[in-house]
């Protein structure tokens, strides 16, 4: 039996509906889901639910709650720009949040540099905004992070290290350098003094886009040092997706030596213990 707390819904950028989410999650035994759709920005973005889309959108999960046998809970996945938008800005209508950085500084005509999409987008905003320093640009993705985690903490920190998508075969850095395992470090003492919990997100693995998780195994087993709380997510946008790599996964946190995955469960964040076929309730 599995939980997901970040998946993704025909309300946003997902393919499958709430419904079909839910059929999928009863399927597998589902006990614990969580819906996350992108929170609407103030800006026009693709993958975001509209304003006007809210309301619809936690009306339905409450009246999906009533007649579901598996817990749900409503959440969305909110960006993190300074003065434009953050997870706090949320907070009130749900019962979590996934903290999110998409965006990293903007271009000069105000558009802001979208950092996990197309690689073209991502070296032109490279070269535009700084002047082609890699390390300036990675540097700056965490200082984000450390600042959403500061100033509007998430409860779940989503895909911690994503901006590594455009960094395939080690193009600009190896994860060893210095200056990124300092970066790294410093985000996670930032976490540590807060109450979020990071996610373990398996969508890198499933789309071919990463080799392992966000975040990588190595940065896992500096969480796992530090004793900050875990859990488990798909970033699912489709219903078979919903626990896609999780057994894998499980056995990589496993043998990191964690014991523990957080769950929203009878509406409070709890650890329970894991294994490889999924959560011991």
């Amino acid at each position: 039996m599995w939980s997901n707390f970040h998946t993704h819904s025909t309300f946003c950028d997902g393919k499958s509906s709430f419904l079909e989410h839910l059929s999928k999650a009863e399927e597998l035994g589902v006990k614990s889901l969580g819906f996350s759709s992108h929170a609407y920005i103030s800006f026009d973005c693709k993958w975001c639910m509209k304003k006007d889309q809210l309301e619809e959108y936690l009306k339905s999960i409450d009246s999906l709650k009533k007649q579901s046998e598996i817990q749900l809970y409503r959440g969305l996945e909110v960006d993190f720009i300074p003065n434009v938008i953050s997870p706090s800005d949320f907070s009130s209508l749900l019962d979590y949040t996934i903290g999110s950085v998409h965006f990293v500084d903007a271009f000069c005509d105000g558009r802001h540099w979208e950092i996990d999409g197309l690689h073209t987008v991502f070296l032109d905003g490279l070269e535009k905004i700084f002047a082609n320093d890699h390390q300036a640009a990675f540097s700056r993705y965490f200082e984000l992070t450390r600042e959403m985690v500061s100033t509007s903490p998430p409860t779940v920190v989503g895909h911690l290290d994503k901006m590594k998508i455009q960094n395939v075969n080690h193009k600009f850095f190896r994860e060893d350098e210095p200056w990124y395992k300092s970066e790294i470090e410093k985000t996670l003492q930032t976490i540590k003094l807060s109450d979020c919990i990071i996610e373990v997100n398996t969508r890198g693995i499933y789309q071919r886009k990463t080799a392992d998780t966000y975040p990588s195994h190595w940065i896992l087993e500096l969480i796992h040092e530090a004793n900050i709380p875990i859990t488990l997510s798909s970033d699912a946008h489709h219903a078979d997706d919903l626990i896609n790599q999780f057994e894998a996964t499980a056995q990589l946190l496993l043998s990191v030596g964690f014991k523990k995955l957080n769950i929203l469960f009878d509406g409070e964040w709890k650890a329970f213990n894991f294994s490889e076929k999924g959560i011991v309730f």
